[in-house]
């Protein structure tokens, strides 16, 4: 079998196609998430607290020094504010899976819980022929 034929087997797997989907779509999620923590979530939580820009927020360990322009040195900082919305991101993409995986494991409950009642009668049939001397 040739490298290139291999190649076909295992990139037409369904789990390969399944995984890749996922990936795209936990991408384009991701986007999503971090629009909602940004423009809709972070907003009125500065406003909470004051008018607080978390996004803006951080600690200057050496501030820019502009002062020969040929050598402008930029400003060094930890810029503790964009972490902060990461993990309120974080948080959310964690409680939305947490939801979907519920909603899932709720759906395949009720599916393996309804027996049809033709596999039920064929069982008790099967079962009464077992045991018949």
């Amino acid at each position: 079998m040739s490298m290139l034929q291999e190649f076909k087997e295992f990139a037409m797997r369904g789990n390969v196609v399944d995984m890749a989907v996922g990936i795209v779509i936990g991408a384009a999620f991701g986007k999503i998430v971090t629009s909602l923590v940004s423009d809709v979530i972070m907003p009125p939580i500065g406003w909470l607290t004051g008018g607080i820009d978390f996004s803006s927020m951080k600690w200057v360990i050496k501030a820019a020094d502009d002062s020969n322009p040929a050598h402008k040195l930029p400003e060094v900082a930890i810029n503790y504010g964009s972490f902060v919305n990461t993990i309120i991101a974080f948080v959310i993409v964690a409680f939305a899976i947490f939801i979907l995986v519920k909603l899932i494991n709720r759906f395949y409950t009720k599916a393996a819980a309804a027996t049809p009642p033709d596999v039920v009668l064929l069982t008790e049939i099967r079962d009464l022929l077992k045991n018949k001397p």
